[in-house]
């Protein structure tokens, strides 16, 4: 019987690098630290720091990379939704023991949603025929 193999789930610091890939297709190093020297939430980090990170994900199979020529390029193995939803479901099961009411009750309690944004989760409780009034 064979396991299917799954990707890991990336740390904080692989997130921002993946986020950098998805926004900017296939990036050297140099262009992904140059991105995140721009993002308040990773601004500082070292150029060597972004590298090593860059080594280990490819070798946890975060990112490809891709060593045609002298410079490398690195791209995300995952799609963008496909890693979300994976993280998402590992926030429901560990932190809300599988209640999406809970995600969506302590999400909504944190951080109000805007007008357009509850017109867009009313949406989707109706495409899901979960929002009918009894």
């Amino acid at each position: 019987m064979s396991k299917k193999r799954t990707t890991p789930t990336p740390t904080p610091a692989e997130f921002e690098i993946l986020r950098v890939l998805w926004r900017r297709g296939p990036s050297t190093v140099r262009d992904v630290h140059t991105a995140l020297e721009k993002s308040r939430e990773a601004r500082g980090v070292g150029y060597t720091t972004v590298l090593k990170l860059m080594q280990i994900m490819t070798e946890k199979g975060l990112v490809r990379r891709d060593e045609s020529s002298r410079t490398h390029v690195y791209r995300a193995a995952a799609e963008e939704d496909r890693t979300k939803r994976r993280l998402v479901s590992d926030l429901v099961d560990r932190a809300f023991e599988g209640s999406s009411l809970g995600l969506v009750m302590h999400a909504l309690a944190t951080r109000p949603a805007a007008p357009e944004e509850i017109e867009q989760i009313r949406a989707l409780l109706e495409e899901h025929g979960q929002g009918e009034e009894p």
